[in-house]
């Protein structure tokens, strides 16, 4: 029986005292049934963690140091490489992850891409098929991603929906926020688009409780 129609039972039987426990425990039941733990394996110390992407991986506006991989590096006491391409389109990074995974055969991907797909208005079919190829190039090999969820332009912030339906279709976990909480707040970016050096190491930390989240580290 629907969840909902089990609660509306209850409440018919009964007496407006009970009424506020019940209406309590429902919330929580209704609140935890979206929840979904990943994890991943413990990565070694010797470890390799490909960070890939665009212009948001690659640090754009500050110093190489100050970017989310290097941060992330320091912050893991693991290899973290910053492969990030200032104004790359989806279509381009997939062309150039498979020499990229080759080269360093890391044993995590963190994917943060399409941001410039989305700001010249480009085909999103054509988009979401390229994310979804360079995830699944990665899975081949045998490594998990972690995907970075990016905003449309616009005056409300989210992260566009067509991360978290790759995210959950390709079972990989999926970081929804991170990324507009960031350029939402004047505080944490350079511009309208990217991070300034505050905004760069709320990234990496945000990262960094994931992988310890997740069992990685």
């Amino acid at each position: 029986m629907d969840i909902f129609v089990i609660f509306v039972f209850i409440m018919l039987s009964v007496n407006k005292n009970k009424y506020f426990f019940f209406l309590s425990v429902f919330i929580l039941i209704i609140s935890g049934c979206g929840e979904k733990t990943s994890s991943l394996s413990p990565l070694s110390n010797d470890s390799v963690i490909l960070a890939f992407g665009d212009s948001l991986t690659y640090g754009y506006n500050v110093s190489k140091i100050d970017s989310y991989p290097v941060v992330l590096e320091a912050l893991t006491g693991l290899k973290v490489i910053n492969a990030g391409i200032s104004g790359e389109i989806s279509k381009q990074g997939l062309k150039r992850l498979p020499n990229v995974l080759d080269e360093h055969h890391p044993q995590l991907m963190i994917l943060c891409h399409g941001g410039n797909d989305l700001l010249r208005k480009m085909d999103m079919k054509d988009m979401e098929s390229n994310i979804r190829s360079m995830i699944q190039l990665s899975l081949d090999r045998g490594i998990p991603v972690i995907l970075l969820g990016v905003p449309k332009p616009g005056l409300f912030l989210s992260s566009f929906d067509i991360y978290e339906e790759i995210a959950t279709s390709m079972s990989i976990i999926f970081i929804e926020d991170l990324i507009p909480d960031i350029l939402g707040d004047k505080s944490l970016k350079s511009d309208s688009i990217h991070p300034n050096k505050e905004g760069y190491y709320f990234m990496a930390e945000k990262i960094y409780k994931i992988l310890i989240d997740s069992g990685a580290i």
